[in-house]
Order: structure tokens, then sequence, then C-alpha cells
């Protein structure tokens, strides 16, 4: 099923990995061709257009495009109590991750009376989409939710495509999931217009406000929404561009091969452009694999995406001469999720550098991380791990400098100060120092 790409024989630079290591095709500036008219004509018209978007592309527009909280906890009431057990374990444990990750203010004394300090402020308003399409995502709720509640966010708007099942209200798991979280502003909007209504806020029809804009836009989509995410950059903060998902495996003779192949199926049934990949030094270890994942695939629920993901051109079998190779095609490729199925698994993971969330042993699969594990599920696509964290309390924070310097502190500084202002050609600057020193 899957592609083979060997490197066995071929000593390559970081440029001529990049070019060979398998990728989804997403043209996300073709898509924001489509998705800019959207966005202005969301930011002009607000509710009018929201519902029009919601009838074109969804098939419905509910009767209040923002859900009623009696709805949120209804939802809750009759949830299926061992989904509400995870949800709920799940959030104790996200919860206590990210609350232990918040970055502490930091107080520097340079000098006597001279002190420079770095406090993080929360941003005062997030907004949160959860995709409706293939599947049903109350952990990217759950995800998204606890990291800004972690991060002293007060105000978190979240948005998600109305369903026809549903009479045109978001899933009801999704509600659940807000319900348990304490989140009672939800909207039955999706894609673009979804987008475009956090970044800009929208009025409502009678006259008054329907949602007010965020700081923060947050949460995964397809390339519509992705693309609408880029074009609003800059307006509001936004976690990244999320592509299709994707897992890479760093694997030896020592892996288990039934494992190795659950994990890239794992992965695969998200969506039909879902990355799967193996990198692995043992060509027997690939043979394997490769039995079990057929065997597993013509048994799964979602065989016909599941087939097409393995099949695309975004998924392989890469094998390598080495272990070394094997984590250098690691970093190029710079997976959204990595697993390492290997000898010293915690040693060979302490070496790599790129990727957005490392799962080290047979037992730390990334379904796992997907729900329980603690860590945060909304991780760098698409390569983008070489420079981007996944989600975490730091995207709802503003790192704030204080400065406090006293006159002898200055003084003491002054004329460095003044000296440095000349030197650039901006005498105004030195002058307003000066102004002070004359004073004392």
């Amino acid at each position: 099923m899957l592609s083979r790409i060997d490197l066995r024989d071929r000593d390559l630079t970081t440029r001529e990995l990049l070019a060979v290591v398998p990728r989804a095709e997403v043209d996300v500036a073709a898509a924001l061709r489509t998705v800019e008219p959207i966005l202005a004509d969301v930011r002009a018209r607000g509710e009018e257009a929201l519902r029009e978007y919601g009838e074109r592309f969804d098939g419905i527009s509910p009767e209040s495009l923002r859900v009623p909280a009696a709805e949120i906890e209804a939802a809750l009431e009759t949830l299926d109590p061992a989904v509400r057990a995870g949800l709920e374990e799940a959030i104790t444990r996200v919860r206590a991750f990210h609350v232990a990750t918040v970055p502490p203010p930091v107080s520097v004394e340079l000098a006597p009376g001279a002190t420079v300090s770095q406090k993080w402020i929360p941003v005062a308003r997030v907004g949160l989409y959860v995709p409706g399409g293939l599947a049903v995502y109350p952990s990217s709720v759950v995800m998204n939710v606890v990291a800004a509640q972690a991060a002293g966010v007060e105000a978190i708007a979240v948005t998600s495509p109305p369903q026809r099942e549903f009479g045109g209200s978001v899933h009801p798991t999704i509600l659940a999931a807000c319900a348990l979280l304490g989140v009672h502003e939800v909207y039955a909007v999706g894609g673009a217009q979804a987008i475009g209504m956090l970044a800009y806020g929208a009025a409502a029809n009678d006259g008054g406000a329907l949602c007010e804009p965020v700081d923060v836009i947050t949460g995964p989509g397809n390339v519509y929404v992705a693309a609408a995410k880029r074009a609003v950059n800059g307006v509001v903060g936004i976690d990244s561009e999320a592509g299709p998902t994707e897992i890479a495996i760093v694997a030896d003779d020592s892996a288990d091969a039934d494992f190795v192949a659950a994990d890239l199926l794992s992965q695969a049934e998200h969506d039909p452009m879902a990355g799967s990949v193996l990198i692995t030094d043992d060509e027997d270890l690939a043979e394997r694999v490769e039995q079990a994942l057929l065997r597993r695939a013509e048994a799964t629920k979602h065989v016909g995406r599941t087939k097409e993901a393995l099949t695309g051109v975004q998924s392989a079998v890469i094998l390598t001469g080495s272990l070394e190779q094997s984590i250098q095609v690691a970093d190029a490729y710079g997976a959204e999720h990595l697993e390492i199925h290997t000898r010293d698994a915690s040693e060979v993971a302490g070496r790599i550098r790129n990727a957005g969330a490392i799962f080290v042993g047979a037992h730390s699969p990334v379904p796992l991380g997907d729900y329980l594990a603690g860590s945060n599920h909304v991780l760098p696509t698409g390569g983008t791990a070489r420079f981007a964290s996944g989600l975490n309390v730091t995207s709802f924070l503003k790192a704030v400098s204080v400065i406090e310097y006293d006159a002898d502190a200055l003084a003491s500084v002054g004329e460095k100060v003044i000296a440095l202002a000349n030197a650039e050609d901006l005498p105004a600057h030195g002058e307003a120092i000066a102004a002070r020193l004359e004073r004392d």
C-alpha cells in the first residue's frame, strides 16, 4: 500500500532530503482567493452573510446562530456516560500539564535602582474553530479551551459548522464538551465565514452584536479555514495554518510490526490526505509492517479514506542505511506526530530536533496524545515543526517587559545612551536623556 523511498545508498543534504520526503499537496494560496471575498462580506454584512454562506456550504441555517445555553447544558445531560468519563479524564490531565507550564514572571536588577521585568499577560478573548467534517472532535475543544483557560483567558467563543442531522445546531458531543468546560458562547457557523466572524465580529440582523471580535483564533480546519486564518493573521493572532494530519515512525528491527501498522493506520483514517510515513533501516520490518497494514486496512471501518491516504503521495516507507540516517530523515520531515520504536527509544528521542510531539516507545502511541496523555494535540503540520511549536499556554499569552530605573540608575548610563543615540543620528533621543541628567 505504501510507496517506497530507498535512501540506503544515498548521502543527501538537508535540501535534498526536504525534496524527497513525502508531502500532501495543499494549495492554500488558491483557497485564499476563494475566501477573501467571503471574509469581506462577513465583515460588511455580519449575520446576514453568515446565514447565506451557511445555506450555501452547509445546506442549513439554524434558527439561532448562537446556540442557546440551555441546549448546551442539555447536550451534557444526554452524553454517553463513557464518553463523559473520557472527556473528564482528558480535561483533568490536560489541565494539570498546561497549568504547570505557565511561564513565571521574571525580574532582574541589572544595577542598583535599575530593574527590568517580564510578565505574561493573557489575551482577553479567544475564538476556537472546531471542524465538523468527516469526524467529530470534542477532543479539540478540550485541547484548545483548557490551554486558554490555563493561560488565564477570560472569554472564549467556540464555533463549529451547523449539522443538518441536528437541525442546524452544533454536534451535541461538541456542545457537551463545551458544557464540561464552562463555555457557553457557541456558534453554529463553519468554514471561512466563521473565521471572519471571529476576526472582525459580526452584527446581528436586529442591529445588535451577534459576536464580538476575538484577539486570537485557534483550531484546525480544511484548506479554506487555513486560508481564512492566513488572511486574518495580523488582524488577530492565529495558532497555525493546520494542514492534513501526519505521523512518522522511526523504527529499527526491534519494533513490533503490528504496533507500527496500527499506528500508521490510526492517522490514515482521519482524512484521505493524511500522511503515514515509516522510516526504518530494516527492510524486513518494512515488509512485515506492510503485511500487517494490508490486513488491518481491510478490516477498518473507514476503509475507503484510509486506503486513499495510505496510497497517496503523502505516505511512504523510507528505507535508510542506518539509525543515524533515520534520525536525519525524521528531522527533515518534521512530523506533526513522531513515534520512536527503537532500542533505547528515550535516547533516540533526545536526538530529534524537529517534531510537533515525540511519542517514545511501544506504549506511547499517538492516539494516547490525541486524547488522554495530557499533552496538547494541536501540533504543527507540513514540516513547520522545523520552526513552530504546538499549541500551548504561551499561544494565549503576551510577554510584556516592564522597565523601572531611578534617577541614579539612569545617570549611571545616561551618557552612553546619548552616545548611541547620536551614532544613530537620533539626537532627540539623547536630548530626552539629557533633560533628566541636567535636572538632577
